[in-house]
């Protein structure tokens, strides 16, 4: 039995949801009035709908999304409400997470600005592979890029073959002036027969102005920058693909902290082929 009712103004007053909020919230059938008088369309709660309303408020203060916060007020018994909150706190983890290392990566970019490491000139020969190409979003890259080598170490561990060098993956501009573009990842080897996505191909010989950056990914623009600052600052950079390769990486070890990523950026030929290796070139 409902005890007593307020009026929209007092329950908006009691619960800190103002009537806006309110009025939305009983539109999409979250907090229902228990009395709409039918000629003012004037709603009424009842008291005991305010506990209600403060439990929808803090997940709200949680960023909970509305359709949540009902399936959990929906719920027929308690571990399927446990789960939808479980689920939630997992997500806001993971966000607290992410906001931990940009904070991170900020004060070192603010203690740190200019990137420390020695860069180097390569001259890399064509290289058989197994890859993956794709067409990917920005967005999605790391999950792709995540799915693409486990399938690729997988075809390889199924057929035998050992890999004749780290992973590498070739990224073509589009990727990063569109938000969406080519991208390849690979393992060099000599693959017996193609599987599903994975495929043979050669790895076309390039020249590379390359820097390797330590740890996780949060970061390595800083480290794509450095680069760019080097090859423009002595005119060397052409068109093409940057490469990644991927010395100490998820394949290795789950620690990004030992993550080791070589960044590759195509430049003009700076010694003829069979020449002896360059010094590296200190910015």
């Amino acid at each position: 039995m409902v005890s007593s009712t307020l009026p929209i103004g007092d329950f908006s007053r009691a619960t800190h949801l103002s009537v806006k909020t309110l009025r939305h919230y009983h539109e999409i059938g979250l907090l229902e009035p228990v009395d709409v008088d039918t000629d003012t369309g004037y709603r009424r709660y009842a008291t005991e709908q305010i506990v209600t309303a403060q439990i929808i408020r803090r997940f709200r203060d949680l960023d909970m999304p509305l359709d949540d916060i009902h399936a959990v007020l929906d719920a027929a018994d308690v571990d399927t409400r446990n789960q939808v909150i479980a689920n939630h706190l997992g997500r806001l983890e993971s966000s607290l997470a992410r906001t931990q290392e940009a904070v991170t990566s900020l004060r070192d970019l603010l203690d740190h600005p200019q990137a420390s490491a020695p860069i180097d000139h390569r001259q890399l020969a064509a290289t058989p592979a197994a890859v993956i190409t794709d067409i990917v979003d920005a967005t999605d890259a790391l999950t792709w890029f995540q799915g693409a080598l486990g399938e690729l170490t997988a075809t390889l561990a199924a057929q035998h073959i050992t890999a004749t060098g780290p992973a590498g993956g070739v990224f073509s501009t589009e990727l990063f002036t569109d938000d969406r573009g080519q991208a390849t990842i690979f393992l060099p080897c000599t693959l017996s027969r193609p599987v599903g996505r994975v495929s043979a191909t050669v790895i076309p010989p390039a020249e590379l102005a390359t820097i390797v950056h330590p740890g996780p990914h949060t970061d390595i623009d800083r480290t794509y920058g450095a680069l760019a600052e080097y090859v423009t600052r002595h005119a060397l950079a052409v068109d093409g693909p940057i490469r990644e390769y991927y010395l100490v990486g998820p394949s290795e070890t789950p620690d990004e902290s030992l993550w080791r990523t070589e960044v590759g950026w195509p430049i003009f030929q700076t010694r003829p082929p069979g020449g002896g290796a360059r010094p590296t070139a200190e910015r």
